[in-house]
């Protein structure tokens, strides 16, 4: 089996040993693969990471318990919990494991990852993806996850909600939030990444015409992937709203954190969603995220996808692991 092993750069094994499915499990073709952020900061040493990267995907799977998966085109949640612990048994449908003290968490923390030929997936994990759900669609779902679980954590009083960041996430996150009904606007540096939220019936302001006192937000999410991202949207939110963390670094983060005391800002953290009712917003068409897809590569090209992927500008960038998958 062909594999690349995030080793500082991405590095091709072409015979890594095939993954062992184990009682409960479901091995997995991958079909088409995303580049995320959060495999950018793997490889610049994010939780000392060594493996096989990758958690966005979508795939066909190859064997499982009672062969009921079998042939089935999935998607994963990308959290694999012990199934017997409190968290795993939560009554919150969608989110059972994702703070299990002994998961597993796929192409991140004990366990292989997408850039593969195939992979090992928890069956407790897959979500079914429907067959008129095109690969470059599905793919999205992990990220359409997180994406809407940012409407979990705010309250309904928070009418007015601002997303700093128009990366993939900030982007996926303020359409997540307007097909929802929100107020939301989109604050970004790139006119031409602003424009795909524009089209979408987003409201969208340049970063350096945000910062005014009478544009304080009720909640305010940093979607940033940046250090500083925390300190902007603080400064966007008015006293006693909700500031949602999504940014993730490789490095340690020095902030100030007197204006969340002084203004008695709520903080959450946000990290992955309902991966079901991500696919349920794709195949109903509330969330599209075609217009994000910068570039495509083979599965034998993936430095070259890593690197175009870390060049400033640049949203999502695809990998076609199986032949054949693809645009459709």
């Amino acid at each position: 089996m062909r594999a690349w092993v995030l080793e500082g750069a991405p590095r091709l094994v072409v015979d890594a040993p095939e993954p062992v499915r184990g009682p409960g499990e479901a091995l997995v073709a991958v079909r088409v693969a995303g580049v995320c952020d959060t495999d950018l900061q793997l490889a610049r040493g994010y939780m000392g990471f060594r493996g096989v990267p990758g958690h966005e995907f979508v795939g066909t799977v190859l064997e499982d318990d009672d062969r009921s998966w079998v042939g089935r085109r999935v998607v994963a949640d990308i959290n694999a919990g012990c199934g017997r612990c409190d968290d795993c048994r939560s009554p919150r449908a969608g989110f059972g494991g994702h703070h299990c003290a002994t998961r597993t968490v796929l192409g991140i923390a004990g366990r292989g990852g997408a850039f593969a030929e195939r992979l090992v997936v928890a069956e407790r994990c897959l979500t079914s993806v429907p067959d008129d759900l095109a690969d470059d669609v599905a793919v999205f779902a992990e990220p359409v996850a997180a994406a809407m679980h940012v409407e979990d954590e705010l309250r309904p009083d928070d009418a007015r909600v601002a997303v700093v960041g128009d990366g993939k996430l900030g982007l996926l996150i303020a359409l997540a939030l307007h097909a929802g009904g929100r107020e939301v606007t989109l604050v970004g540096r790139h006119v031409h990444k602003l424009a795909i939220a524009t089209d979408a019936g987003v409201r969208t302001v340049l970063e350096r015409e945000a910062a005014q006192p009478h544009t304080l937000h009720d909640a305010v999410v940093d979607a940033t992937g940046s250090a500083d991202g925390l300190a902007l949207a603080m400064a966007l939110c008015r006293p006693r709203g909700t500031v949602v963390l999504k940014t993730t670094v490789a490095g340690p983060v020095t902030v100030d954190l007197a204006p969340a005391v002084i203004h008695e800002l709520r903080l959450v953290g946000s990290r992955c969603g309902d991966i079901a009712r991500a696919v349920r917003a794709l195949a109903e068409g509330r969330v599209d995220p075609r217009p994000l897809v910068a570039a495509r590569y083979a599965f034998a090209a993936m430095p070259e996808a890593f690197a175009r992927a870390a060049t400033r500008g640049v949203l999502k960038v695809l990998v076609d692991v199986m032949p054949g998958s693809g645009p459709g």
